[in-house]
């Protein structure tokens, strides 16, 4: 088990009579990144809480980067990089101060933080923004200087909680891009990363992934073999009016689900029967005379499997 930073084992949290997390183990490797996914109020949060200390466990056990979180917590945190949902850098500071800042009351000296944090600035693209305050920052510069603030001191594991919720598309790619790099990098050697997500384009980036639903993970693997869990039994309906194509798929025997996915409906079938299901509703649609632009099968997505896996672990 040497090769995990992370060893976190049969995890319970309530707050009251609420669960909030029920019987979860997570295992990530130096190196990785792993998602966390799901809605909110899944218990992702709570568990980015329990393994940087912030929260106590009910029951269960933790140990990061070789420490035992209930007993050595101090140490944890030395390891770990933290970056909140919200912005939690001081506005009136300038960015190298909200860096010096939180260097030092992590015990860095100047000539320690100084080359350390030009060093952070030039990798996350902020170097020329070094005398800017925070406060007169874009939202995709106050991301990055959340980071470099979590990086400045070397983590081995750096936990992002939710870090692209409420940015714009080309802000959320510049992140990624940035995470990629830091884990592929010198710089990132041997570093995790924990990432919560509530979008499957992002946990498609992660070398594995682990759904949440209300308070366990329902399922854990490598995109690619979640989404094989699926192979052949995904059909993509396109054509006019959306609401009656969903009905009438929605009467076919052999149909299990119809999500919308913008413009055009994804149909989960039964297994070995997407053949006989193209050439009925086919049939039946034009019967209708509804529109029907296209009905094909087509590789299964993340949110597919979310949903089927999902709908089979009703409470």
């Amino acid at each position: 088990m040497n090769d995990y930073l992370v060893n976190a084992k049969n995890l319970k949290k309530s707050f009251g009579s609420t669960p909030a997390l029920e019987d979860i183990s997570l295992h990530v490797k130096k190196g990785e990144i792993y998602g966390l996914v799901g809605s909110d109020g899944a218990g992702k949060t709570t568990t980015m809480r329990l393994l940087v200390g912030a929260l106590l466990p009910d029951a269960g056990e933790i140990h990061v980067c070789g420490y035992d979180v209930l007993k050595q917590v101090e140490q944890v945190r030395s390891q770990i990089g933290y970056l909140s949902q919200r912005f939690s850098m001081y506005e009136d500071l300038t960015v190298l101060e909200n860096i010096r800042f939180f260097a030092e009351i992590r015990g860095l000296s100047s000539s320690e933080w100084l080359p350390r944090s030009l060093e952070i600035l030039d990798f996350v693209g902020l170097e020329k923004f070094k005398d800017r305050r925070a406060g007169q920052l874009s939202g995709g510069m106050k991301q990055k200087l959340g980071l470099a603030s979590a990086l400045v001191t070397r983590p081995r594991l750096l936990l992002l909680d939710e870090p692209t919720t409420g940015v714009d598309p080309v802000t959320r790619q510049d992140f990624w891009q940035l995470v990629i790099k830091l884990v592929g990098s010198r710089e990132g050697d041997g570093v995790s990363v924990i990432i919560s997500t509530p979008y499957m384009d992002e946990a498609s980036r992660c070398h594995r992934v682990g759904f949440m639903k209300n308070g366990k993970i329902i399922a854990e693997d490598t995109p690619s073999t979640l989404r094989a869990l699926l192979n052949d039994r995904v059909l993509e309906l396109r054509g006019n009016p959306i609401n009656t194509l969903r009905h009438i798929a929605h009467q076919d025997e052999d149909v299990e689900d119809v999500a919308a996915f913008g413009d055009k409906l994804h149909l989960r079938v039964k297994e070995k029967s997407a053949k006989r299901v193209i050439t009925r509703l086919s049939k039946n649609i034009k019967a209708q005379n509804v529109q029907l632009t296209e009905l094909r099968l087509i590789p299964p997505a993340l949110e597919d499997v979310f949903i089927a896996l999902s709908e089979s672990n009703h409470d």
